[in-house]
């Protein structure tokens, strides 16, 4: 895929698709449950194990990612399967838990002065 440059409208159109996405992830919680995903699929059971999270807040921070486009499920039995909606997401994904974690890679990556 090539991409053409943006002009101002585009990035303003954009943005503008991009910030609901944004801002579902903008959730620490919700970023928890990405980053599990972007690791491999899990079930609810499995995220709820791996967060220490309950079942409950795990399903409600669940539905708006899925409701943006974030995740996917998949039928596995009685239970459902979630993972990301594309691979192409999980390395941003890690990226911002990078940079966000004050790691050496992140201060690396990061403009301060």
């Amino acid at each position: 895929m090539r991409l053409e440059p943006v002009g101002i409208g585009g990035a303003a159109e954009r943005a503008q698709l991009l910030a609901p996405q944004l801002k579902a992830m903008g959730d620490a919680n919700r970023l928890h449950l990405l980053l599990l995903l972007a690791d491999r699929p899990h079930t609810v059971r499995e995220l709820t194990e791996a967060s220490g999270m309950s079942q409950t807040l795990v399903s409600h921070h669940l539905a708006p990612l899925r409701e943006h486009g974030l995740v996917a499920i998949t039928p596995r039995g009685r239970s459902n399967v979630y993972s990301l909606c594309c691979e192409a997401l999980a390395g941003p994904v890690k990226l911002l838990a990078t940079l966000a974690a004050m790691t050496p890679e992140g201060a690396d990556a990061c403009c301060r002065e």
